[in-house]
């Protein structure tokens, strides 16, 4: 039994970046055994490794073709194995006692070790890797507009927002990787417009600490570039994505931020003008002022004198001294308007001034109960300080911003920001060796772990069908219980 699992895990490991090995290996008529173990022929672990060297094969121009002979089948295995091999592992190895578990299993998870703990993560990690690879086949036929009808089936692309699929491993398309290879496509642009919690998702990710951040970004860019869907997502995705027009570089892509002011006011003119109505109020606030911050004020600012931008910034400070005297004396709306006159009259030179601003705003804002306000505004100060050459990223911010997520019940998000947190302290810390974590950020980080965690949905669910089952075995055995006493009583009477 150990033979199809390793000969697998070589054919994946050889035909990885290397087309002659791949061409080899499909000469020598691999695709047909690896089929076999993808349909489940031995077990999930198996299914792993099938995954992978078919996901190799397909990844090569000479080689794809060899897989998609068994395409329908392949994408439809890869999909439902995505969907639902979490719950697959948990419910047929992680909650089964260590007697139950099969040796085979055991040994090849522990290398003979048979130690419970590692065992449960290994299958953690496989589990993960299973999902993995599922979503790195998938993409190699998205990438060449292949099977998009069932690729693209709604479901599926909502489950994909919920699929880390290897995080730790950055080849990994992931599912918001596998939705920017979709957004490519006319098909899959459509797809995804017409489903709002997908698009939710996109810019949820898009400002937030997560490495795939980039690829949220270039999605939504997309689906607003397109004449077709541009309108059917605006609504959802302006006021998100002008909170990120101060970035730069971005994933290797430079003037992301000036990309993203681009695309959002590439009809402004338009809106200005009435001659394009747009549904949401919201949504065109945030076209006028994103048009005075990036047009009109820079405009203005260019033709002021040094003595002009200093008593602006001046009276800038003076406001945000108030602000904070408002905010010190509990009167928290009072501040925030304070801290908005400060933001209007900073110049836009004022990158570190400018953060605080915002940072501030954003503090109130939580003490308010308004995370969406909070977001945006913390994510404009982390934006302004990646380009104001500090040193990291403004701490606070990324506290401030995982709090507003914890707020909306956006865990995976909070997490990221909260461990981004960390490792900005740690890493700004002059006396490293004795740095502690805070343990508010402890609190944060342990309480969106256990939401977060790879099984943690799987685990609800099969605790629901168990006690569904316990319910049904008690009223089961009510009934048995009183049809045996009718049966008593009719034998004395």
């Amino acid at each position: 039994m150990y033979i199809p699992y390793y000969a697998a895990h070589i054919i994946g490991s050889y035909t990885m970046n290397k087309a002659k090995f791949a061409d080899k290996a499909v000469k020598f008529n691999v695709v047909p055994p690896l089929m076999e173990l993808l349909r489940g022929k031995i077990s999930w672990v198996e299914q792993r490794v099938a995954l992978r060297a078919l996901g190799h094969l397909a990844s090569h121009e000479a080689t794809f073709e060899a897989v998609s002979e068994h395409e329908a089948e392949v994408v439809e295995a890869a999909i439902k194995i995505a969907s639902t091999c979490l719950k697959e592992v948990f419910e047929k190895f992680v909650v089964l006692k260590e007697s139950e578990r099969l040796e085979y299993h055991r040994n090849l998870l522990t290398r003979g070790h048979a130690d419970l703990e590692l065992e449960n993560r290994k299958a953690e990690e496989w589990a993960s890797q299973l999902q993995c690879w599922s979503l790195y086949l998938l993409d190699c036929f998205a990438c060449r507009e292949r099977s998009m009808g069932l690729i693209c089936k709604k479901k599926f692309l909502k489950d994909l927002c919920g699929m880390w699929g290897g995080l730790a491993n950055p080849t990994s398309p992931s599912g918001i990787g596998l939705l920017s290879t979709l957004c490519g496509t006319q098909i899959g642009r459509e797809s995804v417009a017409d489903l709002e919690e997908v698009v939710v998702n996109l810019c949820n990710v898009s400002r937030s600490s997560d490495d795939r951040q980039h690829m949220a970004i270039d999605s939504l860019l997309q689906l607003l570039r397109d004449p077709v869907t541009r309108y059917k997502v605006i609504d959802t995705t302006v006021p998100v994505l002008a909170d990120l027009v101060e970035l730069r570089s971005l994933g290797g892509k430079p003037n992301v931020g000036q990309e993203i002011m681009q695309t959002l006011l590439q009809d402004y003119h338009k809106v200005k003008f009435g001659e394009l109505k747009l549904k949401s109020e919201k949504t065109k606030r945030a076209l006028e002022e994103l048009w005075d911050l990036k047009v009109e004020r820079v405009k203005k600012q260019s033709l002021m004198s040094e003595q002009e931008i200093r008593e602006k910034e001046v009276l800038a400070g003076i406001l945000k001294q108030e602000g904070n005297r408002e905010f010190g004396s509990r009167e928290i709306e009072k501040a925030v308007v304070k801290y908005t006159e400060a933001l209007d009259l900073c110049p836009l030179k004022s990158k570190k001034e400018r953060i605080v601003l915002h940072s501030n705003r954003a503090q109130c804002h939580l003490l308010l109960r308004d995370p969406e306000a909070a977001l945006s505004d913390t994510t404009r100060a982390l934006c302004l300080s990646s380009v104001a050459r500090t040193a990291c990223l403004h701490s606070k911010s990324l506290w401030r911003r995982s709090q507003a997520y914890d707020m909306k019940g956006l865990a995976k998000e909070s997490l990221m920001d909260c461990l981004m947190f960390i490792s900005n302290r740690f890493g700004s810390s002059t006396q490293r060796k004795g740095f502690k974590i805070p343990h508010y950020a402890a609190r944060m980080v342990n309480k969106q772990m256990n939401a977060t965690w790879l099984f943690a949905s799987a685990k609800s669910s099969w605790k629901k069908v168990a006690r569904e089952e316990v319910k049904e075995f008690m009223v089961q055995n009510k009934i048995d219980s009183l049809r045996l006493r009718k049966k008593t009583r009719r034998r004395t009477s």
